[in-house]
């Protein structure tokens, strides 16, 4: 696996934690630099289904994992990645409709709960 994209599935990590544990500038700096990561990844998909290929691999099973997290970035750092990213967040539902993924990852709904619990 490229050293690229587990620099950025970090990356995404770290900015997100942020985008809810912190607040004014600290907080928009980690949204500029999540859209950016989630940007660069964006190309990284060129016209394929997955990362890499039209199979599901190894990359998209590293990144999924950060997608349920999404809905509580954007609730707290009031952006929408949709809006910022549409082609990763393609990309996201497409993975989510594999059964073994929707059943191994818990709802975004929940893990919004989690963090303003």
């Amino acid at each position: 696996m490229n050293g690229g994209f587990v620099l950025s599935i970090f990356i995404l990590y770290d900015a997100g934690r942020k985008k809810w544990t912190t607040t004014g500038e600290v907080q928009d700096v980690a949204k500029k630099e999540f859209i950016e990561v989630i940007k660069t990844l964006e190309g990284q998909l060129r016209d394929n289904l997955y990362f890499r290929s039209e199979t599901f691999g190894y990359v998209d099973l590293y990144l999924i994992p950060l997608y349920c997290w999404f809905h509580a970035y954007e609730m707290y750092a009031k952006f929408s990645v949709a809006a910022e990213c549409p082609k990763f967040t393609v990309w996201a539902k497409r993975c989510m409709q594999k059964e073994s993924v929707a059943k191994s990852l818990p709802d975004e709904k929940k893990n919004l709960g989690f963090v303003q619990s």
